[in-house]
């Protein structure tokens, strides 16, 4: 499948730090991973920090899938609103998913530091009205979150313009949120635990059952025995599942020049609205910019392509529409696959009709973060350890 086109910020600055060889030998193992992007690399760490021996395998060269095209926001923040979410799942689930998702972020932040990784930063997130009529929804959103329990403040349009220097009708400032490079740090994941191999353009064409664990095949004829695979491929799984589980959307993404001056906004906060499909912005620790949005509801990757260079100049108008006195000019232009699910919430754990198989998959603007979630649920799973998570995130849901 393709996955992204143009010029990603991050492959451009970061090109490709570490190789990875094919496989080329029969192998087995305790869980065969397919899918090395940041959602594999979690699943990997923490198996193998709990002890359970894996092989990560990709059809790719590493990271070259979603992840490299990833702008990184950690947010807790599901796409579906928090009020809206405990309408259809109901509020303790709701409450559960939004609060499992800003664990991870501290767990996250945790595993940066022991790791060695240093792209991690803790960021506040400002979530603002893009309409007045907006307003309404948006103050029902602040008033769950209170009542969940997290640090947030109402600001009216007097106090957005004070405070960050344009105008909105009001906006929901939250202390939860956090940055990263994703494809950065899926690298420094994957240099730890040497004896936990990582291929890459190593294609699997069938993983079957077989008795109590699972054989898959790789395109060179090759074999993993395994006693569970886990499933971390992202969109691709449409692929592999026979039930829709995820509309594939269109994203578009820019990053800037290098920025002399932020004077209203100094880039320390992720910004955020309520249109649909909504604005985002972020900076970067080099002092670039990152805008993205402007998503398409199709699957093409010919059409989707050929509407990078337009919606990047409709990117730059958004965000000069908020900050006129910035020049903002586009450096690197890029595109990439996108999922929502009609909850907005990822998909974790076992599927009835693959037996022997585990998926993470962390649909959605926050996929990062559920893929943390995703990785300490599996391992409870493998382990036998009973985690009432799992229902939250549990193929049975729709």
């Amino acid at each position: 499948m393709d996955l992204r086109a143009g010029f990603p910020l991050w492959l451009v600055r970061d090109g490709l730090p570490f190789s990875f060889p094919k496989l080329n030998k029969d192998l087995e193992t305790d869980v065969l991973i397919i899918g090395g992007g940041i959602t594999g690399a979690l699943v990997r760490h923490h198996m193998a920090e709990a002890g359970i021996a894996t092989v990560t395998v990709d059809a790719r060269t590493i990271g070259l899938g979603s992840t490299c095209a990833s702008t990184s926001l950690l947010q807790y923040e599901i796409d579906t609103p928090l009020w809206k979410l405990r309408e259809l799942v109901g509020r303790e689930k709701a409450d559960r998913a939004y609060h499992l998702c800003n664990q991870a972020i501290v767990q996250l932040a945790e595993l940066s530091g022991k790791i060695g990784y240093k792209e991690f930063f803790y960021r506040d997130s400002l979530y603002f009205a893009a309409y007045k009529k907006d307003v309404r929804d948006l103050k029902k959103e602040f008033d769950a979150r209170q009542e969940a329990g997290f640090d947030v403040r109402w600001l009216e349009g007097k106090d957005v313009r004070r405070e960050f220097g344009f105008d909105a009708p009001a906006a929901i400032l939250s202390h939860h949120g956090a940055e990263a490079n994703a494809y950065q740090l899926m690298h420094t994941l994957m240099q730890k635990f040497p004896n936990h191999p990582v291929f890459d353009r190593t294609k699997i064409l069938s993983a079957t059952p077989l008795g109590k664990g699972m054989v898959a095949t790789t395109s060179t004829g090759h074999k993993i025995r395994a006693k569970k695979v886990v499933y971390a491929t992202g969109y691709e799984v449409v692929e592999v599942l026979d039930k829709p589980i995820v509309k594939l959307l269109s994203t578009y993404a820019l990053a800037s020049e290098h920025q002399q001056n932020l004077p209203a906004w100094k880039g320390s906060t992720l910004l955020w609205n309520t249109a649909d499909p909504y604005l985002y912005i972020r900076a970067t620790a080099d002092g670039r910019i990152i805008v993205g949005g402007r998503d398409e509801e199709f699957y093409s990757p010919a059409k989707r392509d050929k509407l990078i260079k337009r919606k990047s100049v409709q990117l730059v108008n958004d965000f000069k529409k908020l900050y006129p006195e910035i020049d903002l000019v586009a450096e690197f232009s890029w595109a990439g696959t996108f999922g929502s699910t009609k909850d907005g919430l990822p998909f974790i754990g076992v599927y009835d009709k693959m037996p022997n198989s585990y998926f993470a998959l962390g649909f959605g603007g926050n996929g990062i973060t559920f893929s943390q979630v995703a990785a300490k649920l599996l391992v409870d799973l493998y382990k036998g350890i009973k985690n009432s998570d799992l229902e939250i995130f549990s193929f049975d849901r729709e």
